[in-house]
């Protein structure tokens, strides 16, 4: 007991040392809070009231940032499924193949989206195609990585029994091991999905097409009423996609 509070006596010591250089590195002042009224100021000033006329011209755009948000993630999804059995310990089979896996699923997942955008925008020309590959790239280490992470937690009794009546092993991987894992699988999923569609909005402002591009034209021309109602748009699809979400693992489950 008193080595496991030394420890946290020690872990705390750490982390207000950590805390401490962060707020030198960042100039984080307390004082600086007393300004953050004026955020409402300028939000009442410009932003309000929304221009609401320009709703019947959103609609396009809004369904690119859904389409793009989906292809991304689905796809990344579909690829990122049987990739994560050989990035698990307990499936991969031979320790290479995890580790390669492991290396190439963590590669995807450190670079940020909006450093694909660049790169396809350049290949492929402006609009919403580089910014679903961005997405998907991005998603397929993401996924992947929590997907091996479920499996590897997997029970692996249903495995032992599979194997048990004659079962070879990647069809008791599958059958055994996919059925447990399936309702977090889709939590992942719609997840990504919500981000997908936050990560689109600012794929927009390179050229990724959908209302993220329209939002920074407008932004730019300072056309902040605008900008609310798109806001509030982005705002409205992701709760949307979190509700459907929700009922989908509810049905699930």
């Amino acid at each position: 007991m008193v080595w496991f509070r030394k420890r946290v006596w020690l872990y705390l010591a750490v982390l207000a040392v950590f805390t401490w250089w962060s707020m030198g590195q960042t100039d984080f002042d307390w004082n600086n809070l007393k300004e953050f009224s004026n955020a409402f100021a300028f939000i009442q000033d410009r932003f309000l009231p929304a221009e609401w006329g320009i709703l019947p011209d959103m609609i396009e755009p809004i369904l690119v940032t859904l389409a793009v948000a989906f292809l991304g993630t689905f796809f990344a999804l579909i690829i990122a499924l049987p990739l994560s059995f050989t990035a698990a310990k307990n499936t991969a089979g031979h320790g290479v193949f995890y580790y390669v896996n492991r290396f190439f699923l963590s590669i995807l997942r450190s670079i940020p989206e909006i450093v694909f955008g660049l790169i396809f925008v350049v290949v492929f020309g402006l609009g919403p195609f580089p910014a679903v590959i961005a997405i998907l790239l991005h998603n397929i280490g993401v996924l992947g990585k929590l997907i091996s992470e479920l499996i590897e937690a997997a029970d692996e009794g249903p495995q032992e029994a599979m194997q048990s009546v004659g079962a070879t092993r990647r069809l008791g991987n599958l059958f055994s091991i996919v059925p447990q894992i399936w309702p977090n699988v889709l939590s992942h999923y719609f997840y990504r999905f919500e981000v997908a569609i936050r990560t689109s909005l600012i794929l927009g402002f390179i050229g990724g097409g959908g209302i993220g591009q329209q939002l920074f034209n407008d932004f730019n021309s300072f056309n902040y009423s605008a900008v609310t109602v798109q806001v509030l748009l982005i705002m409205a699809l992701v709760i949307i996609v979190d509700l459907f979400g929700a009922f989908v693992r509810k049905r699930v489950i």
